[in-house]
């Protein structure tokens, strides 16, 4: 009688509910797991937030959990509805959706109901009916699906138009030539891409370049062509450093990139002691202070129990604890225990993708799911180098995926759990079928066994 109220209960509907998903499990609940850690560490770490926004620590829960039910919804339509042929023909459209909105943000473009926005002097958003977009957090996820398609149409040979103009026209016969479609398809929309976000975001640039980079460098694209690309990047960049330098460039990011990069925060605190409190220079050096220091402060008095949920104290000095800073603010309270947790869970994800890449049956899907993959554990990573301090590392934000505040990176993060799990359905499908196909390695007539 018992047996029967579990499975008519709300834990047996579940169990019933994960008996029928036929996705990658694992991947699905590290989703959860994840979802679940973000709703009680928002809530723990906004009163800083929620003093400076007028509101409260409730109301701020009760958003997110609204964002978490939209992001359920989402991993799970993408999960039941998407096929990874429907994505592979949404992915060729990426670069060219990229690029139009990054053009609005670089031409600071008002076009009515959407325009360029700013935050903090920098443009690197769009209002849309007057709603904030954090255009980055999407052109990260729209560059992947499209270098998905564009490296699985070029090693199918299947890209069009470069051979047609080459055929019309002989002066333009060398664009049949591999290496230009290489160029034109895969590393001037890396480029283009990396450049134009530069101009609002250093740390956003270097790391979705890096994620491109790397992701192409997986695709099996030989080392050299990398190579030169790297090169024509660093050029790039050594030319509007020194456009800077000659003051061309002043109004640009560079200036602030350069400041992260070479900031010394021993001399930042030397400022801080001997200016006049309450004064500019005073002022200055404590906001230069008040997120590393902090950050690193909230690690070092988490220890290795933590101080208990809800016992931070940096939650009220470090700005953005709740965003940038996440996982400081969770070793601050949770101690090494709960780093330990966030690092397995994101390493589990990495080597469950890696499975699922290895299951995929075309190269489409496995290109998609490896990008995917690295942009979320990627993202983690580098969300805690800077949290830590890391030498070199920008002292500039990325969110922790799928746990910090913030609706725009939140939502995109569940679209790439959705279709993970979409393509990690048609993977199981594949191997299920493959294996039902699949001849016993030693053949055995049963018709001639006699019994005694």
């Amino acid at each position: 009688m018992s047996e029967e109220k579990n499975q008519t209960g709300f834990l047996g509907h579940l169990v019933n509910l994960m008996d029928r998903f036929t996705g990658d499990k694992v991947i699905f609940l590290i989703a959860l797991f994840l979802m679940l850690i973000s709703v009680i560490s928002v809530f723990s770490s906004t009163p800083r937030l929620a003093n400076d926004t007028g509101s409260d620590r409730v109301t701020i829960m009760v958003d997110q959990l609204k964002v978490v039910a939209i992001g359920f919804f989402l991993i799970f339509t993408l999960y039941f509805l998407g096929r990874a042929e429907w994505y592979k023909k949404l992915s060729m459209l990426g670069y060219a959706a990229s690029l139009g909105v990054l053009i609005i943000l670089v031409m600071n473009l008002n076009l009515g109901f959407i325009r360029a926005g700013e935050i903090n002097g920098a443009r690197r958003i769009l209002l849309v009916a007057g709603k904030q977009i954090h255009i980055y957090e999407f052109v990260k996820l729209f560059m992947i699906m499209y270098l998905g398609w564009a490296l699985d149409t070029f090693k199918r040979g299947e890209f069009k138009w470069l051979p047609l103009l080459a055929q019309r026209y002989e002066r333009l016969a060398f664009l049949e030539k591999d290496i230009w479609q290489k160029v034109l398809y895969i590393y001037f929309p890396i480029l283009s891409t990396t450049l134009m976000v530069m101009m609002g975001s250093n740390s956003s640039a270097i790391f979705i370049g890096a994620i491109m980079v790397l992701m192409v460098l997986v695709g099996g694209i030989d080392w050299r062509d990398i190579g030169i690309v790297v090169a024509v990047g660093l050029l790039g960049v050594g030319m509007m450093f020194f456009a800077y330098k000659s003051g061309w460039l002043k109004e640009s990011r560079i200036g602030t990139a350069i400041g992260r990069i070479t900031q010394d925060d021993e001399a930042t605190m030397r400022q801080l002691i001997s200016s006049k409190r309450e004064s500019l220079e005073w002022r200055q050096a404590r906001a230069k202070l008040d997120q590393p220091v902090g950050a690193l402060l909230a690690i070092k008095e988490g220890g290795f129990w933590g101080k208990g949920i809800g016992n931070s104290t940096q939650k009220y000095q470090v700005p953005v604890i709740f965003g940038d800073y996440m996982f400081s603010f969770i070793v601050e309270e949770t101690g090494l225990w709960g780093a330990l947790i966030l690092i397995i869970l994101y390493f589990s994800l990495l080597a469950r993708g890696t499975l699922v890449a290895k299951m995929c049956d075309n190269y489409y899907d496995k290109m998609i799911v490896t990008g995917l993959i690295i942009l979320v554990t990627g993202q983690a990573f580098m969300h805690m180098a800077v949290n830590v301090h890391l030498p070199l590392v920008p002292q500039t934000g990325q969110t922790l995926p799928l746990v910090s505040h913030g609706t725009n990176s939140f939502l995109v993060f569940s679209i790439v759990f959705g279709i993970l799990l979409a393509i990690s359905k048609d993977a199981k499908e594949n191997m299920a079928r493959k294996e039902a196909e699949a001849e016993p390695i030693i053949e055995h007539d049963w018709t001639q066994d006699t019994t005694a």
